[in-house]
């Protein structure tokens, strides 16, 4: 969140003018019977704060009111008893999630790898349970846009073995940022094509030769026809952070993705610098479509708008 004296506020790639402003804190001030989920989407309504698909923007709108709450602009209702974004969940232990048959070889043995959309139910509890028992990040309700996969393995009978996620991308990622050259303008207006990668899991009863690296690939071909079904934006570039202590990262290598340097580790809800340091991630980008970095720095006059590889 960033003030600019008298021509407003910055959020979220939006500048907002005192007018808008005040509309929110009036608003707030006259509805303030409803939740703050509804506010926020009283305000993009009255805003035409919406993505390329028509979608309000919600979640932002939220995360804005309630910076504004902070420093004391408006007033918002106290929050009802609901699960907040970015929040654990509560992980099912059922018999689904359970280990099953070791799985080892090479991945052209258990062959093809298939990716589901996570849309039903089922789909979405299994997917809980899978990142919630077994990712060393845990289960959390992802910010934004995103889209999860379900990843099987065909041979020698059908089985799930691993979990993908996709979201919203990071407002600011250093190494990212100078990897790509773009104007602080070109990000504003470019960041909505960068997707990051979340979360990716193989349970661990799967040590199957090359399955990393398959489902990378897969992925990010998939991820390209459905993020813009879904929210009308086609990615040009996805990211991803990998813990170092852990992972060494060579799947991504493997399958053309690319180290651009490291994160401050601070997080991307730290907005007052407390945990600079703390833990640091290798950061890695894929890109998505040809000239990535050139379409990234279009039109906000970057410093480097050399092309990314097609991918």
């Amino acid at each position: 969140m960033a003030v600019d004296g008298s021509s407003g506020w910055m959020f979220c790639g939006r500048r907002f003018g005192a007018e808008e402003v005040a509309l929110m804190c009036d608003v707030v001030s006259r509805f303030g019977a409803l939740s703050r989920t509804e506010l926020a989407n009283t305000v993009c309504e009255l805003l035409e704060w919406k993505r390329p698909n028509g979608k309000l923007k919600s979640w932002e709108c939220l995360d804005l009111l309630e910076v504004l709450d902070g420093r004391g602009l408006l007033h918002l209702p106290a929050k009802r008893a609901r699960r907040p974004r970015g929040a654990r969940t509560r992980i099912p232990v059922t018999e689904r999630g359970e280990p099953g048959v070791m799985l080892s070889g090479r991945v052209e043995e258990f062959a093809p790898v298939r990716l589901d959309t996570v849309r039903l139910p089922e789909q979405r509890e299994l997917f809980r349970e899978l990142i919630g028992r077994y990712h060393y990040l845990g289960h959390a309700m992802p910010f934004g846009a995103h889209v999860r996969y379900l990843v099987s393995v065909s041979r020698p009978q059908p089985a799930v073995v691993g979990c993908v996620q996709f979201s919203s991308a990071a407002w600011r990622m250093a190494a990212r940022d100078r990897w790509i050259g773009w104007a602080e303008q070109a990000r504003r207006e470019h960041l909505q094509h960068v997707v990051n990668q979340s979360r990716f899991l193989i349970v661990p009863w799967v040590r199957v030769q090359n399955l990393a690296s398959t489902i990378l690939s897969l992925s990010v071909r998939r991820l390209r026809q459905d993020w813009r079904a879904q929210y009308a934006v086609e990615p040009w570039l996805a990211e991803t952070l990998v813990d170092p202590a852990g992972y060494g990262g060579g799947c991504y290598r493997a399958a053309n993705w690319i180290l651009v340097g490291t994160t401050s580790g601070r997080g991307r809800m730290d907005r007052r610098h407390q945990r600079h340091g703390a833990h640091p991630k290798a950061v890695w980008v894929c890109p998505l479509a040809r000239a990535a970095r050139a379409r990234l720095c279009r039109g906000g006059g970057g410093i480097d708008a050399r092309g990314g590889s097609s991918h």
